[in-house]
């Protein structure tokens, strides 16, 4: 690889993800992006139009050697948004807002150097059972899914046992769709 990649994310997830590829990278993060987003956007665009804000704060710190990535992740039911919840009750609401049904995930990612910029969203369709209170209060308690999107981990219990059906890239749901960066990160090295 002639870049030296930057992973623009805290999260554990994705550093799990990236480091599976294989390649050294370093994490570093700046703080205070905003996240915003148009009100008026679709749904299914807010993830990529939310990772190409924060790689647009990276821009002029880059160096000629380094490529930057940066991504979001949204979990999308009907024409609505589930971020991160705020508190057990709203944990709960998200996950019975799943319960039953399948509902989509979206990762947009960019990919920025000095002299080029790739952007693509990934989408998995994902499938649960219908949950019962007792499921879903037993997992809130014992997981604690207060920083993921939609309030769950799709590797974590409920996914074990709350998931029938996936259409698309699994580590797309847990935040970062690797093999479509494998891809851009070969063509970026020609």
């Amino acid at each position: 690889m002639r870049y030296k990649i930057i992973l623009a994310s805290n999260s554990p997830r994705r550093k799990e993800l990236l480091a599976g590829l294989g390649m050294p990278f370093e994490v570093k993060v700046l703080k205070d992006i905003d996240e915003s987003y148009p009100e008026d956007l679709p749904v299914s665009e807010v993830a990529l139009y939310i990772a190409g804000k924060k790689a647009d704060a990276y821009r002029d710190t880059l160096a000629n050697d380094e490529l930057v990535i940066t991504a979001d992740t949204v979990v999308i039911v009907g024409d609505d948004i589930l971020g991160k919840p705020v508190d057990e009750a709203d944990a709960a609401r998200m996950l019975r807002l799943l319960s039953g049904c399948t509902h989509q995930v979206t990762t947009g990612v960019c990919m920025l150097t000095t002299t080029q910029e790739r952007r693509f969203a990934v989408t998995t369709d994902v499938t649960f059972k219908e949950l019962s209170d007792e499921e879903i209060h037993y997992y809130i308690s014992h997981y604690k899914p207060f920083d993921k999107a939609g309030a769950y981990g799709i590797q974590e219990w409920i996914g074990y046992i709350g998931v029938t059906g996936l259409q698309g890239s699994y580590y797309n749901v847990m935040g970062l769709p690797v093999q479509r960066i494998y891809e851009t990160l070969r063509q970026l090295d020609k």
